[in-house]
């Protein structure tokens, strides 16, 4: 019997799960806005979510606890410092996630998970930053 047992395993192995869940919530706080399998977008939300409280508390260990589960220290920093602030006065509900139909390959069902007030400016932001200054190098 599998009582008690929450969460998908979504044919993955523990550690898998964990290094693939704390690149999705980078890859979100990052991009402010993703396009992943439905399965994947409802288990993403509670982690995420439980990452922008912590940026909301705002304390040192609350910053340690985030970094420990996303492992990107300039992400952590966008959470505290602009995410949280934005939702500061919001009691939870952060995330939306829409269905998006149907991928072509293998018809697996489609979600764009985004921030409730995000920002529009960021999607694709940081890589377009990163094209510039490689060729910025290039040139130089």
């Amino acid at each position: 019997m599998r009582h008690g047992k929450a969460g998908r395993k979504l044919n993955r192995t523990a550690s898998h799960r964990k290094a693939m869940f704390a690149n999705m919530a980078a890859s979100l706080i990052t991009h402010e806005q993703i396009v992943t399998t439905l399965p994947k977008a409802k288990e993403i939300r509670p982690i995420v979510e439980k990452l922008v409280t912590l940026g909301k508390r705002g304390d040192l260990h609350a910053r340690r606890q985030a970094i420990s589960q996303i492992r990107d220290v300039a992400v952590v920093t966008k959470l505290f410092d602009a995410i949280a602030t934005r939702y500061a006065t919001r009691n939870g509900g952060y995330l939306r996630i829409m269905k998006a139909g149907f991928r072509q390959g293998d018809n697996a069902a489609l979600a764009v998970v985004e921030f409730v007030d995000r920002d529009t400016d960021a999607k694709g932001a940081a890589d377009k930053a990163r094209v510039a200054a490689e060729e910025e190098a290039a040139a130089a």
